[in-house]
């Protein structure tokens, strides 16, 4: 059971599908159609969100996808992150996680590591920002989802990938300093996670078929 906070905002960004436009909705689709096949196959399906620092919208990748599969009860989903360099989670996303309801222990350090959590059933995730070919992320039979138009650019070919998919955002670090700084965060964070959610409730639903 997911904590009621972000069950809240779940069923809120499932409303708003129709805010996700319809050429984003193919590329969508084409991630829900890589999910569905690898389940109809029993294999375990390994998703990489991919940015130029993994700072930010790369680890809002990993862990909507995480909270979305969880949500619609898909087994066998694992959710990493990387960047092209390694920085640090960014504190500013962060805080948008615990606006949403996350649960998050706090880190030290130049490159904390966070223990994230939405649920007290599921095993938490750890972030931390590392390169996408860091040890822990996967080496083959992975889909590679590049969030940012940087890394899309800089990256055209990433080794062991069986997808490579753009689903570039733009980068809420524009606001930073400003008084629209958390309200682009916000927004970021919901973006992610309601296209995430749309393409997960897509498997599903295949799968009922």
């Amino acid at each position: 059971m997911l904590y009621p906070a972000i069950e809240k905002i779940i069923r809120e960004l499932l409303r708003e599908a129709d805010r996700i436009p319809e050429p984003r909705k193919l590329e969508l689709q084409q991630l829900a159609d890589y999910i569905g096949q690898r389940l109809e196959q029993d294999l375990p399906v390994q998703l990489n969100f991919i940015c130029t620092h993994n700072s930010r919208r790369s680890h809002l990748g990993q862990i909507w996808a995480a909270v979305a599969a969880t949500y619609f009860a898909l087994p066998g989903i694992k959710t990493f992150s990387g960047g092209t360099e390694a920085t640090a989670f960014n504190p500013r996303a962060v805080a948008a996680l615990e606006r949403i309801g996350f649960r998050i222990q706090p880190a030290g350090g130049e490159n904390p590591r966070y223990e994230i959590r939405y649920s007290d059933t599921a095993t938490p995730l750890t972030a931390w920002s590392k390169t996408y070919n860091d040890p822990s992320n996967p080496a083959r039979e992975f889909a590679a989802i590049m969030t940012c138009s940087d890394a899309d650019e800089n990256c055209p070919f990433i080794p062991g990938a069986e997808l490579r998919l753009p689903l570039t955002y733009r980068d809420p670090k524009e606001a930073d300093g400003t008084p629209q700084e958390g309200q682009r965060y916000d927004e970021r964070a919901r973006q992610i996670g309601r296209e995430l959610l749309w393409a997960m409730q897509l498997v599903a639903q295949n799968r009922q078929v």
